[in-house]
């Protein structure tokens, strides 16, 4: 598992707060991901009405589009602006209201109910505070995780995972010598050892 001189790559999340106010977000896609629709039938597993997580969620048009079709959505963004952002182009009306257990952080929900985003980091969040999930769209996460944060990002999405919860991971393979991420190569062989 060569994962080239991006092994030792760390990129703080001022920087990733820093995209999003200078409206550098080449990784935000307009449009639903492709093998998320593809997929959908996997994430779901023939079930309605599930709890989906959307971890380090940005503005992600998903979002809507599933609790459009009747689920509950959670996310986790470190921008507050990427998540209002979100609520206004989609003229979602939302309620804000801070977080006891993580100073600082606030949760953004629909005044439906049906989506409910985190503004803070993913690792402040536990089971205690968000609940578990049926499902998982790592569209972009486990890739902008800093390398040496995998095993702790990993750890963190296993204890927020229902028994017989799915999730959906899309990754990027590419020559990691080429690019310094992120997003970050991630070979098959360590998503395997990861994940178990």
């Amino acid at each position: 598992t060569d994962t080239g001189s991006q092994k030792d790559r760390m990129v703080a999340e001022e920087e990733w707060l820093r995209k999003w106010e200078t409206g550098n977000i080449w990784f935000h896609k307009e449009r639903g991901h492709p093998l998320l629709q593809k997929y959908l039938d996997v994430l779901l597993n023939g079930r309605s009405g599930l709890r989906i997580f959307f971890p380090l969620c940005g503005k992600a048009v998903e979002m809507k589009w599933l609790a459009d079709m009747g689920h509950s959505v959670v996310g986790v963004e470190v921008s507050e602006k990427a998540l209002k952002e979100f609520f206004v182009e989609h003229n979602l009306p939302f309620c804000e209201e801070p977080i006891p257990e993580i100073s600082g952080a606030k949760k953004l929900q629909t005044t439906s109910g049906n989506i409910a985003l985190y503004c803070c980091s993913i690792y402040d969040l536990s089971s205690s505070i968000v609940g578990k999930f049926d499902g998982v769209w790592d569209r972009g996460a486990l890739v902008a995780v800093n390398p040496c944060d995998r095993q702790r990002y990993v750890s963190l999405m296993i204890t927020l995972m229902e028994k017989n919860s799915s999730y959906l991971l899309v990754t990027v393979s590419y020559d990691p010598n080429k690019h310094k991420g992120p997003p970050f190569y991630v070979p098959e062989s360590e998503i395997k050892s990861l994940f178990g």
